[in-house]
């Protein structure tokens, strides 16, 4: 069996408190119905079924994400907005004159990271990056600096609803493999693994947080324990800081590997982004 389940005293206890009612639905603007579960991709030998982080939030939480006007990341969809209409660099250009609109990039969420023509694993950031310095002439962006993070939103909008569906075979298989290494390995003063959290304990709680399967479909997304839209890598980097590990850097192979597997994990959930978090 994949998963313990509930038998006997323990299911009846919780059908008379009500417990296991029909959970509430991920309805967007009243309209956009999102599946929050999905049959697990063929590869996770652990779980059966994967579900989305909003499942897993507050019912105040989960209405935010609901209507666009009540959600705090589209402030930052609409900063990314001007900067894609903005000329910058050398070049005097903006994106906005290569590209339409944002709309062009449907998909491109959905399929990230992937590997180049050059055969290296890239990210998102790093597609900005490169037209920032190479078509721009422009200074590139940090990672998870203000405007990238608003310029991935931006673009991770276009995919919402789109199932996330990373190759992870062919050219993709080496850095998949260094990325599921990665979540399995332990790190840090507390010698926890990803999996150890995201994979044997979701569901559970952890001092006041409500542990998730750790699916990255709704990044980037706004937290309301800091108030901004918030990376992939920098949520990362969080958790290897709160296991008292070394992050590994922003941007680097290693989180882009990680990126890679962790999206592969959520094959077949739809994009959220700008989904609302704790």
């Amino acid at each position: 069996m994949k998963r313990i389940v509930l038998k006997g005293a323990a299911l009846a206890a919780l059908l008379a408190t009500g417990a296991l009612a029909e959970e509430p639905k991920l309805i967007i603007n009243g309209e956009i119905e999102l599946p929050t579960r999905v049959p697990a991709p063929s590869h996770m030998d652990a779980i059966d079924e994967i579900t989305s982080g909003w499942v897993y939030r507050t019912k105040e939480t989960q209405a935010l994400q609901m209507d666009d006007f009540d959600n705090p990341g589209m402030i930052f969809v609409d900063v990314g907005q001007e900067l894609f209409e903005t000329a910058e660099g050398d070049a005097g250009k903006a994106c906005a004159d290569c590209h339409e609109s944002a709309e062009e990039f449907a998909g491109l969420k959905a399929s990230m990271p992937r590997v180049n023509e050059e055969g290296e694993l890239e990210s998102m950031p790093d597609v900005i990056n490169e037209c920032r310095t190479e078509r721009m002439q422009a200074d590139a962006w940090k990672w998870s600096g203000p405007e990238m993070s608003a310029m991935t939103a931006l673009i991770s909008l276009q995919s919402r609803g789109m199932p996330v569906d990373v190759a992870i075979d062919g050219a993709a298989a080496p850095f998949w493999e260094q990325g599921k290494e990665i979540y399995y390995t332990r790190y840090g003063q507390l010698d926890l693994a990803c999996a150890n959290c995201h994979e044997n304990n979701y569901g559970m709680m952890i001092r006041a947080d409500h542990l998730s399967q750790g699916q990255i479909n709704g990044f980037p997304n706004y937290r309301l324990k800091n108030a901004k839209i918030n990376t992939v890598h920098g949520r990362f980097k969080g958790c290897m800081k709160n296991i008292r590990a070394q992050p590994f850097a922003e941007g680097g192979d290693e989180f882009k590997a990680l990126e890679l597997y962790v999206a592969s994990r959520g094959n077949g959930l739809p994009v959220e982004s700008p989904s609302v978090r704790n």
